[in-house]
């Protein structure tokens, strides 16, 4: 199976070049695989580069998680993430999916020194 670059999962979401949204269509009609790395840099440039919203971030990793055409790495962690995610859009995407990520792992708690962060399940506020 192919594997697609964040400026292609940008390019089939943010369609801001018709040419580049057209070719990344093509590219990934056969089946492309998308790492947790490629996703969370996309969520990050959605909210950075495009101002997306914490809504509008939520809807472009459900259609990720549903496009016909597209496997997300683990995605069941990726449906994890994204349910925090939901519950605390101020932590971000990208905590969320390493949470979810070292929860499957078996590697938890996680520790961490940001305290909205270890208010969910899994996580450790590491203080002194």
């Amino acid at each position: 199976m192919l594997a697609v670059d964040t400026n292609v999962l940008v390019r089939l979401l943010a369609r801001d070049d018709e040419k580049q949204a057209s070719l990344a269509d093509e590219f990934v009609a056969k089946g492309a695989w998308v790492s947790h790395l490629v996703l969370a840099e996309t969520v990050w440039v959605l909210e950075a580069v495009y101002a997306r919203t914490p809504k509008q971030l939520m809807a472009a990793i459900e259609l990720l998680l549903q496009h016909e055409s597209l496997v997300l790495q683990d995605a069941d962690t990726v449906s994890a993430a994204l349910a925090h995610f939901r519950v605390k859009p101020a932590l971000g995407f990208s905590d969320c999916l390493v949470l979810a990520t070292a929860k499957k792992a078996g590697h938890v708690p996680l520790g961490t020194f940001d305290r909205a962060l270890a208010k969910l399940d899994g996580a450790h506020l590491i203080s002194g």
